[in-house]
């Protein structure tokens, strides 16, 4: 009985942040999932923003059934062909010099074993992020997140934020009024200098801040943030995580500025909902961090099923063009967000790339006001309806909508969801 299953819930397990959907998931196939009582409900989330080729999909559920009864997992220092060789394809879709890979399972753990890289072949330990980041729970990965889960947990060292580039609540203007982010990346850095001991080791940055409100930096800002990390002798870590393979349009986001970041990380899209991740670097770094000894042995890296997933998932990002479907899709998706945005004062403001899309809710468009309470009770209109879309409702953080569909969704399912989501606007606005 359901009674039962929340009985048991609440009996022997920890509450991890937020609360549990109120469903019990049976099955997922495609872009729904499937709730115990028969009720299907669309996934504008993807998952935990993971599952880029919907769930269950066949290619994936073939790897996975072929590669489980031959090589599942190994010994940290055995490697099998799988993970060469989805090494060498990552390589292979990014610019040089990144040609270095480490396959691990989560996104923290890449962030984690990124920030360790960076702090020893710098031999420096300060390490700089956006006030709006979220990089993952692990120890370095936490202490460098700041838009959640910091009080608490006691201190930690060398961490220094600088302002979030937002330019729907600008801190910095120009004379006509636009967002001044020159200006506000000069004052942010001037501050760094500032309270920085002289040990600046690496910028941890996501090229588009999803967790911290789906934040897409002007044209032009991660250039001249990689050109303050180059004066001061840091290395630039962007994390795409949400971000990577093909879900703004391109391969990977960063592309956009045509920067080259000194190391990448990457994670749930990489395994499509499987755990895998992966960081990617130079030789240069790779080598001077090997010869410092670098450690980052844990029980499962180079697993060789997750990467046969990696390589499956590159298989049908290829095949299908999912940059391109990704940037036609993005594109159906962003017009009816912004028709829903003209017809319901309530929504700010649209932003994103791809099908990464924001939709900040606000109770006064003029003073820009947002509501968690506002978000909440659209989420759970949403989800009354058929549609899943808002996957972080802590405080501060629950009037922005994250909107990522799996990247082979339909356009009969990006027109569903909107048509929910407009329903559901419309009558929560009737009740505040």
């Amino acid at each position: 009985m359901a009674s039962d299953f929340w009985s048991e819930v609440d009996r022997h397990l920890i509450r991890y942040g937020g609360t549990f959907t109120t469903e019990i998931i049976e099955r997922a196939e495609g872009s729904f999932v499937y709730t115990e009582g028969g009720r299907r409900i669309l996934d504008f989330t993807s998952g935990q923003m993971s599952a880029i080729l919907g769930h269950s999909h066949p290619d994936i559920v073939a790897t996975v059934r072929r590669q489980i009864g031959t090589l599942d997992h190994l010994f940290s220092g055995m490697l099998s062909r799988p993970v060469v060789e989805l090494a060498r394809r990552l390589a292979d879709s990014l610019p040089a010099p990144l040609d270095k890979a480490l396959l691990l399972t989560t996104g923290a753990e890449a962030n984690e074993a990124a920030l360790r890289m960076a702090k020893l072949v710098t031999g420096r330990h300060e390490i700089v992020s956006f006030a709006s980041s979220w990089h993952g729970m692990t120890a370095g990965a936490a202490a460098a997140t700041y838009s959640a889960g910091r009080h608490g947990y006691g201190p930690t060292v060398g961490q220094l934020a600088i302002p979030t580039p937002n330019a729907y609540r600008p801190d910095f203007v120009t004379a006509d009024g636009a967002f001044d982010w020159q200006r506000q990346l000069d004052w942010a850095f001037a501050l760094v200098d500032a309270q920085s001991v002289g040990s600046l080791a690496a910028c941890l940055v996501e090229p588009i801040l999803s967790s911290g409100g789906v934040i897409d930096p002007p044209g032009g800002y991660l250039a001249a943030l990689k050109r303050k990390c180059e004066e001061r002798g840091m290395l630039l870590i962007l994390d795409e995580a949400q971000t990577g393979l093909c879900r703004t349009g391109t391969w990977y986001a960063f592309e956009r500025d045509g920067i080259v970041p000194d190391l990448i990380t990457l994670s749930k899209t990489l395994g499509a909902g499987l755990p895998l991740a992966a960081v990617i670097t130079s030789a240069a770094i790779e080598e001077e961090a090997h010869r410092r000894g670098f450690l980052f042995y844990t029980t499962h890296v180079s697993d060789p099923l997750v990467a046969a997933v990696g390589n499956t998932v590159l298989d049908v990002a290829v095949r299908e063009q999912l940059d391109q479907r990704a940037g036609k899709l993005g594109g159906l998706l962003r017009d009816g967000l912004l028709a829903l945005q003209e017809r319901h004062p309530v929504v700010g403001d649209v932003r994103g790339r791809g099908l990464l899309q924001g939709l900040e809710l606000v109770t006064d468009r003029e003073t820009k006001q947002g509501s968690d309470r506002l978000g909440a009770l659209v989420t759970r209109r949403c989800l009354e309806l058929g549609l899943h879309l808002n996957v972080v409702q802590l405080p501060g953080m629950g009037g922005t909508f994250r909107i990522a569909p799996p990247l082979t969704s339909s356009e009969d399912e990006i027109a569903l969801g909107l048509e929910i989501l407009d329903q559901a606007l419309g009558e929560v606005s009737l009740l505040v």
